[in-house]
């Protein structure tokens, strides 16, 4: 069955980095776009970023563009974000997630409303 699992969680203070990690498994995951959101207690999930099937185009939100980079390494099917200068903001849970379709644009999946697959996540802590 189809299998999202993230990992690179961990406790950083301010200014630091991290490198998420999300394994997808259980489907032809270079048809479909990838994305990293993430969610605090008592907040909406929200996206972080997204990327094509082929890793040529990607979408942030404003909050991380600049300070995160998500990459795709379409050999090792491994969809990675790269966290630089965190802040105590970007304390969350962090998951990845795809879709149903194929050859989702990234824009459109990070703003897709209630996607089909998702992993558990992997808690980012942030210190100041």
């Amino acid at each position: 069955q189809v299998q999202l699992v993230e990992s690179g969680g961990d406790s950083v203070h301010a200014g630091g980095s991290l490198t998420l990690s999300c394994e997808p498994s259980g489907f032809l995951s270079e048809s479909y776009a990838i994305g990293w959101f993430r969610q605090t207690p008592g907040k909406e999930r929200e996206p972080v970023a997204c990327i094509s099937n082929d890793a040529s185009t990607s979408y942030y939100e404003d909050s991380v563009k600049g300070r995160f980079a998500i990459s795709r390494d379409v050999v090792k099917k491994v969809v990675y974000l790269q966290m630089n200068n965190l802040k105590p903001e970007d304390t969350a849970t962090y998951f990845c997630a795809t879709d149903s379709r194929i050859f989702t644009p990234p824009e459109r999946l990070c703003h897709t409303p209630n996607m089909i697959y998702w992993g558990y996540g992997t808690l980012v802590t942030v210190s100041s």
